[in-house]
């Protein structure tokens, strides 16, 4: 059945699904005609100016920028000899098909739990390093086994909401906004409702690999097996070759980040001391400035997918959240008022889910999203408790959402896709089992587990 279902899925996506540049742009013209069929008082100039407003400003730029730095130093960070080394070493375990795709789901599964930006890289650097070694497989099914491994992401250490709730800043942050609290990572990412369905996907979802492996192999793009050049031979010593091969510059750097952190921001996790940590971390694996400054330049290339449509999405969160005057609901308010509508305290958590994986089709950025569905769904929390452990079980149940939802959602798949030079049709069919699975585990683990 699993098998059959998949080849329906991959049959149908192959056909339908666009490419992820045509995919923002039919959502965004679904988003216009809906602005005018449900918004009221909506004109044509209203929405032209909102739109352009959300793709060249409203502070899209800074918070684009935090999240391709986050994909860049996860994928610096990959690149790292010793990291490097051991996914060479890794790909020498698989002995087939199965077992390559269920070895690259726990890497990219597990590296999301600990950074983003690192599981959405190192399983597909794995997958190529596996497939020098296999040639006869899909490439496309072990790149979107990589890919599913990004299902873990928001339960992690570098769960934008998640972080984003520990700040005392009433512009980001909008349980202290509201309320004037701070909910720390003990509340959120290690509460039971969290790391329980993150387990129980690590377990399902190499089960369902197993019955998911198509029969037909592929041949693959052999640019996609070719490695980034980061050794720079040095001809002449000077100076400046040098400092540039001067191993101490990176450990100063190194020391110099983990004093920030633990004695400046006294260990306090969010997003700029995510991309610091693993900035300064990159640099101590990478040993030598030249070799650190390489990998980062070849790192930022995949990013330039995201630098492509992130202005769109933010045009196209402005037209989710636009409204002619302060009296009229907008959207994303409508949406998310109409599926918390009724909801008591047990399902509050479990509707926004459901509501977070919908709006996460035309917002798929966690710190974006958060701002279009976090005020209604706290708002709503406020009426049943204030306590930090409720208000972080409603926050992270729109991460949820968002983590399961981008199983369909092309928008963070884009680097995995530069990197192994393939389309989105050849891996999204997969995506659409995990969907399913992540639906089933994480909705109902928030309903069936409490919080303590």
């Amino acid at each position: 059945m699993i098998k059959g279902l998949t080849n329906l899925f991959v049959r149908y996506t192959q056909k339908l699904v666009p490419d992820p540049f045509l995919f923002v742009a039919v959502l965004t013209g679904i988003v216009i005609i809906c602005d005018f069929i449900f918004v009221r008082g909506t004109s044509f100039n209203g929405l032209v100016s909102t739109w352009f407003t959300g793709v060249w400003g409203g502070g899209i730029f800074t918070f684009a920028l935090e999240m391709i730095l986050i994909l860049v130093t996860g994928y610096t960070l990959a690149e790292a000899p010793i990291i490097k080394k051991g996914l060479k070493w890794l790909a020498s375990k698989p002995k087939n098909q199965t077992q390559a795709a269920i070895l690259v789901f726990l890497v990219g599964g597990i590296g999301s739990i600990l950074n983003w930006g690192l599981g959405l890289v190192i399983g597909t650097l794995l997958a190529k390093q596996i497939a020098k070694r296999m040639q006869e497989i899909h490439f496309g099914f072990i790149v979107a086994a990589a890919y599913m491994g990004f299902i873990t992401w928001a339960s992690g250490f570098s769960s934008s909401i998640g972080l984003i709730d520990t700040a005392k800043d009433p512009v980001t942050n909008i349980i202290f906004k509201m309320t004037g609290q701070t909910v720390p990572l003990s509340k959120t990412i290690f509460e039971p409702y969290n790391w329980i369905p993150v387990l129980l996907i690590l377990i399902v979802v190499p089960l369902l690999l197993k019955f998911m492996s198509p029969s037909e192999t592929t041949p693959i793009d052999p640019e996609a097996l070719e490695d980034a050049e980061v050794e720079v031979p040095v001809t002449t010593k000077t100076f400046a070759t040098r400092l540039e091969n001067a191993w101490i510059v990176n450990v100063l750097f190194f020391v110099l980040g983990l004093y920030v952190l633990f004695f400046v921001m006294h260990g306090n996790l969010n997003l700029s001391s995510v991309i610091m940590l693993f900035t300064v971390i990159g640099m101590l694996l990478h040993w030598t400035p030249t070799r650190f400054i390489r990998a980062f330049s070849n790192a930022a290339k995949a990013s330039g997918p995201l630098i492509l449509q992130y202005p769109l999405y933010g045009g196209l969160m402005a037209l989710m959240t636009y409204t002619p005057d302060t009296h009229t609901h907008s959207l994303a308010t409508m949406l998310a008022l109409a599926l918390i509508k009724g909801s008591n305290e047990a399902m509050l958590p479990f509707m926004n889910f459901v509501g977070s994986m919908i709006i996460t089709l035309f917002v798929p950025s966690g710190g974006g999203h958060w701002t279009v569905q976090g005020p209604i769904a706290i708002e709503a929390a406020k009426h049943f408790s204030q306590s930090p452990i409720y208000l972080g079980r409603v926050s992270m149940a729109v991460s949820m959402g968002e983590e399961v939802a981008n199983m369909i959602q092309p928008f963070w798949i884009l680097p995995l896709l530069a990197i192994a030079k393939l389309s989105i049709r050849d891996v999204m069919g997969y995506c659409v089992v995990t969907l399913f699975a992540g639906i089933i585990i994480f909705g109902g683990c928030l309903l069936l587990i409490p919080a303590i």
